[in-house]
């Protein structure tokens, strides 16, 4: 799994499954890619890890970071 540095997704980004925002990408072969919402890709996870070339996972993006 890859997390990027800088975000790679943008607000006008949907997951395929519920149109959500998405946070999770992941690219397949032959070009194809799917997006999901934090939920739809904590949920499908595992089996993307087994079939993506790549996985960019900005879940981390939704916990503010704390003060102090």
């Amino acid at each position: 799994m890859t997390t990027a540095l800088a975000p790679t997704l943008s607000i006008a980004d949907r997951c395929d499954r519920c149109g959500a925002q998405a946070f999770i990408r992941a690219r397949l072969a032959g070009d194809t890619e799917l997006l999901f919402c934090a939920h739809h890709g904590r949920e499908h996870l595992p089996k993307l890890q087994a079939i993506a070339e790549e996985v960019i996972d900005e879940t981390d993006r939704l916990v503010e970071p704390k003060e102090g």
